[in-house]
């Protein structure tokens, strides 16, 4: 789940992490409200979960309520990348010195925790990483040890920050780890993280990820849904309990665990075509299951043709051909389905298949071939 900024900011506050005092409006009279609370200047930022809000004119600076209400007029109903803005985050406005980077992710490849922070905050990290590598200082971080004071110091010299800013910044960034794991976060990050005219570090912006699977911890995190826009799709797996992502292209994708729904996205991407979705069916691919799956695919109109992925191990070639039979008869089906079934007692789950093949259900013997067939048919290569 990712926070819009507010959120974020909110979600930073539990940790001590100092922000901007600001407010959330809806409407224009409920931004200028908040502005008056607040005390000019102030800036007027639309929430919207997507980069280059001031490039778009997204972030406005307001001294005063007329400034206040033009900008919010302006700003609400704004299309920012594809994303219409519907809430407005009403800050005080900050004298700022310096900006930094600062941030925690995990490193699925060195299985640690990446911290990454530079001196040169309020660019895009990508950009800043292609021009010059050596202004982000990196620390990995075993999660049995955790982040100490003396390390996150020595971090804090690494990227060579202000002399005046050092207790600030360790401050922030002892916070904001723990944040990042006590908070259940994939992701969390200050770009800019700000050392202000006054000589104060201050959170500017807030970007925060949170790990899905650990909602059950979190009973606060039900506020934080309903504002972002829903992907049809992904509502209705995550009804089912399925594992979906929802992309842009158009060759349906049902795959029975994770390494191989990738896998497959891979596959089809390397031979020509356009993925419409991740889907992860688990190890249970009876009926009932894959019927849910066809059915989160179906409603998907730009999907062409379905391809289903499935390498037997627990789970046996057979019964999965059972359930895709079953399945095939159960939902109204608006594209072609083309088979790869592998592994455990594959030749008879093979043999079922073939007994009930069409021009909506065909099936290849290998994932290349099957994955060939499936964008060919989606108009592909």
């Amino acid at each position: 789940m990712d926070l819009f900024e507010y959120q974020g900011k909110q979600y930073f506050a539990r940790y001590g992490i100092p922000v901007s005092p600001g407010g959330v409006a809806d409407t224009v009279e409920e931004a200028v409200a908040q502005a008056e609370k607040i005390g000019y200047p102030v800036v007027v930022k639309a929430q919207v979960q997507v980069g280059g809000r001031g490039k778009a004119g997204g972030i406005k600076l307001a001294e005063n309520a007329a400034e206040t209400r033009q900008h919010a007029t302006a700003i609400l109903g704004m299309n920012i990348r594809g994303h219409i803005v519907k809430r407005l985050w009403i800050e005080k406005a900050s004298t700022i010195q310096e900006e930094y980077y600062a941030s925690f992710t995990l490193d699925r490849s060195k299985k640690l925790h990446l911290g990454m922070l530079s001196a040169r905050g309020g660019m895009d990290i990508e950009q800043v990483a292609a021009e010059d590598p050596n202004a982000i200082a990196k620390i990995w971080i075993n999660p049995v040890d955790g982040l100490t004071e003396p390390v996150c110091r020595d971090w804090v010299a690494q990227a060579k920050l202000s002399p005046q800013a050092v207790a600030g910044v360790v401050d922030i960034l002892l916070k904001l780890y723990r944040c990042y794991i006590e908070g259940d976060a994939s992701l969390v990050e200050i770009n800019p993280l700000i050392f202000t005219q006054e000589g104060i570090v201050r959170a500017l912006d807030a970007k925060v990820s949170l790990d899905d699977p650990a909602i059950s911890r979190h009973e606060e995190w039900k506020t934080f849904e309903g504002l972002a826009p829903t992907d049809e799709r992904e509502r209705l797996a995550k009804e089912k309990g399925l594992q979906y992502v929802g992309l842009d292209g158009n060759v349906g994708i049902i795959a029975n665990g994770a390494g191989l729904a990738m896998s497959t996205v891979d596959i089809v991407h390397q031979v020509g075509g356009k993925p419409a979705n991740f889907l992860d069916i688990g190890g249970g691919a009876d009926a009932d299951v894959l019927v849910d799956a066809l059915t989160v695919i179906s409603s998907d109109p730009a999907v062409k043709v379905i391809f289903i992925n499935i390498f037997g191990g627990i789970t046996r070639c057979e019964e999965v051909a059972k359930g895709i039979i079953e399945a095939t008869q159960r939902v109204q089906l608006k594209a072609p389905i083309v088979v790869r079934l592998d592994g455990t007692n594959a030749s008879e789950g093979r043999a079922m298949i073939t007994a009930h093949l069409s021009d909506q259900l065909m099936m290849q013997s290998t994932m290349l071939a099957a994955a060939q067939k499936a964008v060919a048919m989606a108009g592909g290569k």
